[in-house]
């Protein structure tokens, strides 16, 4: 991207569609069903996981900086509930992604030699110990890189420890098992992202998986997604009361005659309709 796009890029993403004061080049509007909901909510996996290993490619919706700004704006005054249409993206994408999990465990207890209970669990505790490492070193890279370097030292002196540990972790772990097993590679896979993790990988490694945008991104959308679910319900109910009030302003009748049931299904209906086509 040129200086100039980018340029233009932070404008959009500041000022909206209206920043040259005339808006009526857009034809498209944050409010057609064609614009991507999770994308104005800073979520869409889409954008999120782009040039990772698990790159979803273009989301087939759109995406516009200037039509997020507009939104931002528009939401101060108005609530259009778009979390709830972000949080059924998201719900469906990491039920996805938590099914491909399953499947990977699954095909690595069918090909990876099986071990005692006493063996996997001291295997297990080496996992652990390791992912430990690889977490804490990410984080003290990035605080390094932020200029936090005592923080950043603070966490040198944990992994320094952690290593210690998961030395005499591996030694007992070794001496389980003879030596042609041992030297085997014994995978695990993580929750996160559902990446492969092997019980001899380096520290090197493993920091860069959990400091990676891969395994970050993961932890974005699945944090989004809490986030939406502990909302969700109270917004639903509030739309349906909006809905409520408009139907009987507009046809008539008592409040108490309103088919919720009704309201429901349409509801799912029109999330569908969003996210499955497009204009």
């Amino acid at each position: 991207m040129s200086a100039h796009d980018q340029m233009r890029a932070m404008l959009d993403q500041l000022m909206g569609t209206a920043r040259n004061g005339d808006d009526t080049r857009f034809r498209v509007k944050f409010t057609d069903p064609r614009v991507c909901k999770s994308f104005l909510l800073s979520c869409c996996p889409h954008e999120i996981l782009s040039s990772t290993r698990m790159d979803l490619g273009e989301c087939y919706k759109i995406h516009d900086l200037a039509l997020r700004a507009d939104y931002e704006q528009a939401s101060l005054t108005k609530d259009y509930f778009y979390d709830i249409d972000a949080m059924e993206h998201l719900q469906s994408f990491i039920t996805d992604c938590d099914r491909r999990t399953e499947s990977a465990k699954k095909r690595l207890a069918e090909t990876q030699e099986e071990l005692s209970a006493e063996v996997a669990a001291k295997m297990n505790k080496v996992h652990d110990l390791a992912e430990q490492i690889g977490k804490k070193l990410a984080k003290a890279e990035a605080l390094g890189a932020d200029g936090m370097v005592e923080e950043s030292m603070k966490l040198m002196e944990e992994v320094e420890d952690l290593r210690k540990t998961k030395a005499a972790a591996e030694h007992e772990y070794r001496n389980s098992m003879p030596a042609s097993s041992y030297q085997q590679q014994k995978l695990r896979v993580c929750e996160v992202c559902s990446a492969y993790l092997g019980i001899h990988d380096n520290d090197r490694r493993l920091a860069d998986h959990f400091g990676g945008k891969l395994h970050l991104g993961f932890i974005k959308i699945r944090e989004k997604l809490e986030e939406l679910k502990k909302t969700v319900e109270s917004r639903k109910e509030k739309r349906r009361e909006e809905w409520e009030m408009e139907r009987s302003s507009r046809y008539g009748g008592e409040a108490g005659e309103y088919d919720f049931s009704r309201d429901e299904s349409l509801e799912q209906g029109e999330i569908r309709d969003d996210h499955d086509g497009v204009e």
